[in-house]
């Protein structure tokens, strides 16, 4: 069995973990453990602490503002998210979502990630736990509307990032241009394979300042729906990799996230 986000859930995704917007639509259904490749460990270390705040634009209107945060506390890294809608795109669909994550800084395997949904009249909160030990993903999620629970067990073939802080592990990596990350990617249920090329250098400038970048393209190796939009990341061309925009254009439009804000220790 595969849960699939709604349409909501997936723009709202788009503004948050843009990753995963290409393999997420609702037409989709990916074979879990099918040439998943292993986790490459991470090359690099993960921040012991991290705030960046974005803004989202969707195609030329302010759309939302978007806000990542990473600690690392009792040996594990923590990422903390926020995406909420802004102007009259909040008038029309009141947006306040948080995610989190927990991670292990040594391996890059996702322990933990769940979900508080406020879209709309809409109230979900969900938790999947990914025992990489037992090869199982374990989701629960209630409707706090109604009241009702459902929940999930699923294989979980190979340690995995999520859709969260897939976008930090993958900073973690050697980013050389014309080169290709491997990486499988857990969520909601299933697991997909996730090729990330890394595209050119480019010089991006948002509000944060001006940043020397490799421009990186992540999607699905299978089960992707043709014609769906395309989704790139531009990291800072040192080893922080800082994200430092995302652009995704999809059916119904284009989302760019722009970095306005950075404290980082």
């Amino acid at each position: 069995m595969v849960l699939l986000p709604n349409r909501s859930e997936v723009a709202v995704r788009c503004l948050l973990a843009s990753l995963v917007c290409l393999f997420i639509a609702p037409r989709m259904v990916a074979q879990a453990g099918t040439g998943l490749p292993t986790l490459p460990q991470p090359q690099t270390a993960f921040s012991a602490q991290e705030s960046l705040q974005y803004s989202v634009d969707w195609r030329v209107f302010p759309a939302g503002t978007a806000s990542f945060h990473l600690q690392t506390q009792d040996g594990k890294v923590h990422v903390h998210a926020t995406a909420n809608s802004v102007g009259a795109v909040a008038l029309l669909f009141p947006v306040a979502d948080q995610y989190d994550s927990v991670l292990d800084p040594s391996t890059g395997c996702t322990l933990l990630y769940s979900k508080k949904i406020h879209e709309g009249f809409r109230r979900v909160d969900g938790t999947l736990t990914m025992d990489a030990a037992q090869h199982e993903q374990r989701l629960s999620e209630k409707n706090l509307n109604n009241g009702t629970v459902r929940q999930l067990n699923g294989p979980l073939p190979v340690c995995s990032t999520d859709v969260l802080s897939g976008i930090f592990y993958l900073a973690t990596q050697p980013l050389p241009v014309g080169g290709a990350v491997r990486f499988p990617l857990a969520d909601a249920g299933r697991v997909v394979a996730v090729t990330a090329r890394v595209q050119a250098r480019e010089q991006i400038t948002t509000p944060a300042g001006t940043f020397a970048t490799v421009r990186v393209q992540p999607t699905a190796d299978t089960g992707v729906v043709k014609n769906r939009g395309a989704i790139w990341i531009w990291y800072t061309d040192d080893v922080r990799h800082i994200p430092v925009q995302v652009r995704a254009y999809l059916f119904w439009g284009t989302l760019t996230l722009r970095l306005t804000h950075l404290s980082k220790q």
